[in-house]
């Protein structure tokens, strides 16, 4: 078998698969974890070929001229990290606003005062698409320094269709030119933008009758988005802009039940969306709600962490009633400044009290579910993308036990390293 790459030697060897081909995993399958140890892979034009252990997999490839052979060295692999939550195009960042909360001042509050979302829109707004463009690369390139390999990104700064639209565009241009991944989200209805405060339901008229048709005419999104929540888009507005958005042949998720208990899961639950995410305020109803519709909840435990909320969304109440789980940064300007998974991997545990093997899961397998990409890649076997992190660790519970340290030895994206700690790229 002819092989263009090949890792060997290979301490844990996390491969991901289900072990009964059911995804996405839920209960107590989220606990389930493939190891092979002593493993080794071999990949051929960016796609993995063979999985097995070192012994098999020597005996079984044939190396073609100048192929690739890493020595693993004990230590471990696992598929490339996938993000299904983020906002990485922005004009600015909002430090400011990061230090007025450390004073005293809420989230909510400085919302208010025009800050937070409406900030970064007009920020946006007065930005070209190169500057964007060149501002969230450099944002992109962390995320492969940081072991993730597919995000999903959202609109939702530019609040008006030529600005939305210009977003989009960009996430386009950065996922044909990148090496990372981008799976295209709408966010039009993420905040009212200044000029329609006194008037909401005309800015939900047009993000139905205006934003929603152009994006989906052009293909610019897989996904339409709503923040769902008390004071920006209500239960019915939020219906309303989701009932368009899917007869536009746009799949949906939701922004829900971050702030208060809106009921945001139990209307993501009724539409059939994809992923309802945040969840901080999920009620018992709104968890039988999502466990019986096979929607998913996408965890953002470093959007608590970083706005230093108390609580926490009740990943393990979720998890114990069915519920699938993914996890994700939230990277973006105002709440959660990072692109580590890795940081949100120690918060996994430590704050939403999820296991080692759920948590690789989560940030796997279940996050390639949240975006509809299980086919493609979220695991280690034979037909999917040769995505793949080696780590500077000798057991995958260290992934979570080391924090705000960087463990990446080598990101590998369509089976060529984009990144390697040793300083080659």
């Amino acid at each position: 078998m002819k092989a263009d790459l090949y890792i060997r030697h290979i301490g844990q060897l996390a491969t991901c698969r289900p072990p009964d081909g059911k995804l996405p995993l839920k209960g107590s399958g989220m606990n389930q974890l493939e190891i092979i140890e002593n493993g080794a892979l071999a990949c051929l034009a960016g796609e993995i070929i063979l999985v097995g252990t070192t012994a098999d997999v020597d005996r079984q490839i044939d190396l073609v001229n100048r192929a690739v052979v890493i020595d693993a060295d004990d230590k471990v692999v696992t598929p490339g990290l996938i993000d299904p939550h983020t906002h990485p195009v922005f004009a600015k960042t909002r430090e400011d606003e990061f230090e007025m909360r450390n004073m005293g001042k809420s989230y909510m509050e400085i919302a208010q005062a025009g800050g937070g979302i409406r900030n970064s829109t007009r920020a946006l707004r007065e930005t070209s698409k190169d500057a964007l463009y060149d501002n969230a690369k450099k944002y992109l390139d962390l995320f492969l320094q940081y072991g993730t390999t597919t995000i999903e990104a959202k609109s939702g700064y530019g609040l008006t269709t030529q600005d939305e639209i210009k977003q989009l565009e960009v996430i386009q241009m950065l996922s044909e030119n990148h090496a990372l991944d981008l799976i295209p989200t709408f966010l039009g209805a993420h905040e009212i933008p200044d000029e329609y405060r006194d008037d909401k339901d005309a800015y939900v008229e047009l993000i139905i009758n205006e934003m929603i048709p152009v994006v989906a005419e052009r293909n610019l999104a897989v996904f339409s988005d709503v923040f769902c929540e008390k004071g920006v888009f209500e239960l019915e507005e939020s219906e309303r802009i989701q009932v368009a958005a899917k007869e536009h042949g746009l799949e949906l998720k939701f922004h829900a039940d971050e702030i208060v208990n809106l009921g945001g899961a139990q209307l993501a639950a009724k539409l059939g969306a994809v992923s309802a995410d945040h969840l901080v305020y999920i009620s018992e109803e709104g968890i039988a709600a999502m466990a019986e519709a096979g929607t998913m909840a996408v965890m953002l435990p470093g959007t608590s962490f970083y706005l230093d909320l108390r609580d926490y969304a009740p990943a393990r109440r979720m998890i114990e009633a069915g519920v699938p789980l993914a996890l994700s940064t939230d990277f973006n300007p105002g709440s959660s400044a990072t692109v580590s998974l890795q940081m949100i991997m120690t918060l996994a545990g430590n704050k939403l009290k999820m296991s080692t093997n759920e948590i690789i899961n989560a940030v796997t397998i279940n996050s390639a579910c949240a975006l509809k990409q299980e086919k493609n890649i979220g695991s280690i076997e034979p037909g999917k993308k040769a995505d793949i992190v080696v780590w500077n660790v000798s057991n995958l519970k260290q992934l979570p036990y080391f924090y705000a340290i960087n463990q990446v030895e080598k990101t590998i994206k369509n089976g060529r390293v984009v990144y390697d700690s040793q300083g080659t790229k």
